[in-house]
């Protein structure tokens, strides 16, 4: 059985999964990581609940890790069809980025724009 020890994950985005309680890949992350840290684009279908924004938010984190963000300069984009999902997608960035030094916007339609556009001033990975 895969572990995410398995998948070449840095060691600060394992503690944090393992921190996080997580010691096995779902199926979706053991088929998605590898090829996402190797830089190939992924295309991945699976039910809600199986991990899914992991799948792409752990193998992001290692890579954006590798640099530094500069203002007005993100170096990432997600995008998602509802705040929900949005929302979801940043708590899994916090979750699994706390021991790497990068940084995110959340950003939303329906709130000023002012204080989105402040974040990426900022600079944003």
């Amino acid at each position: 059985m895969t572990k995410f020890t398995d998948l070449n994950l840095s060691a600060k985005v394992l503690k944090a999964v393992e921190e996080a309680g997580y010691e096995t890949p779902t199926p979706i992350q053991a088929g998605a990581i590898p090829p996402a840290l190797e830089g190939k684009d992924v295309l991945g279908i699976a039910q809600t609940g199986t991990g899914k924004t992991a799948s792409f938010t752990l193998p992001m984190i290692c890579m954006l890790a590798r640099g530094r963000a500069r203002a007005r300069m993100p170096r990432s984009l997600v995008l998602c069809p509802t705040r929900e999902l949005a929302a979801q997608v940043a708590e899994n960035f916090d979750t699994y980025a706390k021991h790497v030094k990068l940084t995110k916007a959340l950003l939303i339609g329906g709130v000023s724009f002012k204080e989105q556009d402040q974040l990426i001033d900022r600079g944003v990975d």
